[in-house]
Order: C-alpha cells, then structure tokens, then sequence
C-alpha cells in the first residue's frame, strides 16, 4: 500500500553527522591557490582543444557556400568560374576526393580584394570605411557580471573581421576572458595596457618636474617603475591572434594592481588626466591609424581601468538583459556614469575658466543599450516596457540566446569560430542569425557616424 504523503523537500531530514563526513577539512588561503591551480588545469585543457599542432588557436577553414552566402556577395556559380579564370587566385583545398572547397580566411580577405577591384561596383565586397579619418575606438561596459559584455564584444570584433575591418580588441577585464577567447598570452601586467597608463602618467610627472623645477621646488623622483613604462609603445603590446585581421592587447590577473597603483599617482600629480591615459597613448603610438575599429572589454566595475576605456570611446554599448534586475541596475550604471565624467568636468573646468583654458566636456558619437540572451516567448513584455522607457537609447534589435551561442561559449571561442558542419546549414544559419543582426545594427550605427564625420571635415 502506498502513502498519500508528498515528498518531503530535500532540506528536511538532513543527517548532521552524515553532513559532517561530506564536508571535509577547512580551507586555508593556502587552499585558494589549490582551487586556483585546478582551475587553471581545466581551463588550458579546455582551451587547448581549439589548438593547432603549434599550440595557438587556429582558426576553421570557410565553404564556398558559407564564403558566397556570408562574406562575399555572389552566386557560387559565379564564383567558381572566377576562381576557374584566374588560377593564380586561391583556389580552396577539397578534404575529400572532388569534394566541397574550403578556404583560410586568410584567402578569404585576397579573394574579397579581387572582386572589389574588379567586380561589380554596384555590390558591397568592402565595408564603408572613410579614408582619413582614425579609428573608431568601442567600449563595451556595464558594472553587472554576467550580461554578456564579453561575448558581444568578442562577436562584434568577429564579424567586423569578417566584414573586412582591422579590428584591435583591448582586454581592459582582468579576468581575461576576451583574452582566452583569442587565444592570447598574457605573462604579466607588462603585456597589459598598465605600462601604457604607466607611460602617460610619467610623460606627465616629467613635464610636471621642469615646472616645478622653473618654480625653485624639487622634482618628483621617477621610480623603475614609471622609468620602465616610458620606454614600452603600443604596438609593443599588440599580438596577433588565429583571426589575421584581429589583433589584441590582453589582460591577466596582475593587471587588477591598476586599479590601486592609479590612486596613488593620480594624489602624487593631481593635474595629472588619467581618463586620458589610453586615448592618447594608442593616439600617440599610431595605433588609431593601423586600424579600423578598437574594441574594449571593460571590467564589471566602474573603477579607474573602466574610465579609461570610456574616455578613450567613440561609441558606447551597454548589454542587458530583460529582467527587472538587469533593467535596475543599467538604468543606476548610467547615473554612476552621469555622477563620475560629470564631476570630473566640473573639477577640470574650475580650473580652466581660472585660466582661461578651454573647458573639457566628454562626448561620445553614440550610445546604446543591448538586449542580450534574449528569451521572445518569456521577455517580449519586458523587452517592449524596456523600449518604451529607453527610447532610442534602447537598440530595437534583440540578441536571442541559442543552444549554439552556448555551445559556443563552453568552448572558450566565438559562435562565428563554430564548424557548421557540427550541427547543420539551417541549425547553424539560425544559430548567428541574431549576431548577424547585432552587428548589422551596430554597423548602421558605426557607418552613420563616419559619415557624420565625413561630411562634417
């Protein structure tokens, strides 16, 4: 005979000597660096699966399907009967006897140049890029984790590559993540941008010390530090990546000693603008010039690493999901944005009037939200309350989360990195379909404001 009760929920009956065999020994700060260590163990045999035979990331060869329908416009018999009139071009490489074509993206980017020198002018082979003018420098920030700032950063930076853009991503997270996601080695703060920041402040303590020189004051020694930083570019920096138009500048874990080290030179030299420290080193050191988009990952923090990387930023994204928390706690980043570059003006600008200097005021070209891990059949109501209230700040453009966005992120690599044939065309034409769309709306954004700039001159 059985019994009507329910089951009772698992957090009744629980035994405490049973609970006390499970438990196991207390943890020391010792054991950190255990848990650290086995972290670390998993996460380099996760990554290394997406290694080549040298040890770096490699990136999938591309289909002439995938290359006709995604990257460059034409019919695939067209397509193949130009390969077959220029031999000297790429011609793909079959994995089977008289099978389908793959290509490197590296082809890719040579058979893209042929068509946009003699195809038809009337098609896009080459995304809109105004000559002369820097690069477009895009912060991607919000101060609550787990929003996707990390992946729409790194998905952007892809399918800009794939569009034809040099793209730079900067690791601002030290964290790493967008580091790992393109397979870079970061030994120390050294490889991160902190010597840059390291750079400017010096720049400024020296140019400080001739004044205070002129004033009968002594100087400000510079330490080994400040003094190693003066001698380390940019470009020093950057490291390519298995994307060829995707370079990095990555972060790790000591790059955290940042956000203390600021404070201190910023109380030792307090003219010192360290909101332009980023800006004007990469301005400085030509990187603006060598490429087209820089992308930053920001911290999930609005310390002094994620002020640099807004200072330094043409355009704002901010990702969100559509949840009431997620909505909160944007709509309270934006008033810590307005409360942190408001008072710095005021600050700034108290003394410029004093000397008749012009007045700073931040500015960026375009700010916008992001609906990220978008779920249509439980968020719609939400994401519309959200869009009323945001307006045009708001992207209309939902970013839907799939099961190969997921995939893709257990992977330790981008959704545009996956092999189609792991799943199949139409699961996988799905699958980037919204970031396709993502990046079509960021790019309507992107090519208002060149234009902008364009007719502007």
């Amino acid at each position: 005979m059985t019994s009507d009760a329910p089951e009772l929920p698992p957090y009744f009956n629980i035994d405490p000597d049973q609970a006390l065999a499970d438990l196991g020994d207390p943890i020391s700060a010792d054991g950190f660096a255990t848990i650290a260590q086995n972290c670390a163990r998993g996460r380099a045999d996760l990554a290394g699966r997406g290694l080549d035979e040298t040890g770096r990331k490699s990136l999938r060869p591309f289909s002439t399907w995938e290359i006709t329908r995604y990257l460059i416009p034409v019919a695939q018999g067209h397509f193949r009967r130009v390969l077959k009139q220029n031999p000297h071009l790429p011609q793909g490489a079959s994995e089977t006897a008289g099978g389908a074509k793959w290509f490197t993206f590296e082809e890719v980017l040579l058979l893209r140049a042929h068509f946009a020198q003699l195809g038809s002018k009337s098609k896009e082979y080459k995304p809109y890029r105004p000559e002369g003018l820097p690069a477009k420098i895009v912060a991607v920030a919000n101060f609550k984790g787990g929003v996707g700032k990390t992946s729409t950063a790194a998905h952007l930076a892809m399918s800009a590559a794939l569009d034809g853009y040099r793209v730079l991503v900067v690791d601002l997270d030290s964290q790493g993540s967008m580091t790992s996601i393109f397979g870079g080695t970061v030994e120390d703060e050294w490889q991160t941008v902190f010597p840059l920041i390291a750079r400017h402040y010096a720049t400024h303590l020296k140019a400080d010390n001739q004044l205070r020189l002129a004033q009968g004051l002594d100087p400000v020694l510079l330490d080994d530090t400040l003094t190693e930083a003066l001698e380390v570019g940019a470009k020093d920096l950057i490291q390519g990546t298995h994307w060829p138009n995707i370079d990095l500048i990555g972060a790790q874990l000591n790059l955290y000693w940042a956000e203390f080290q600021i404070p201190v030179w910023r109380m030792q030299g307090r003219s010192w603008k360290l909101w332009d420290a980023l800006t004007e080193t990469l301005a400085a050191d030509g990187v603006l010039d060598d490429y087209d988009l820089v992308f930053v990952d920001t911290p999930p923090a609005l310390g002094y690493l994620t002020i640099n990387g807004l200072a330094a930023a043409d355009i704002l994204l901010v990702p969100l999901g559509a949840s009431f928390l997620e909505f909160d706690s944007t709509g309270r980043f934006f008033d810590m944005l307005h409360a942190t570059f408001s008072s710095i003006e005021t600050g700034e600008n108290m003394a410029a009037r004093a000397l008749g200097r012009p007045e700073l005021q931040f500015e960026w070209d375009a700010v916008r939200a992001v609906i990220t891990r978008f779920d249509a059949a439980q968020q719609s109501e939400m994401g519309a309350l959200m869009q009323a209230y945001l307006g045009d700040t708001l992207s209309p453009h939902r970013q839907d989360f799939t099961a190969l966005i997921g995939q893709a992120g257990e992977q330790a690599s981008g959704l545009y990195e996956a092999d189609y044939r792991d799943f199949n065309r139409e699961t996988y034409a799905r699958g980037r379909a919204t970031f396709d769309q993502t990046y079509a709306a960021f790019k309507k954004l992107l090519l208002g404001i060149w234009r902008r700039d364009e007719v502007s001159e």
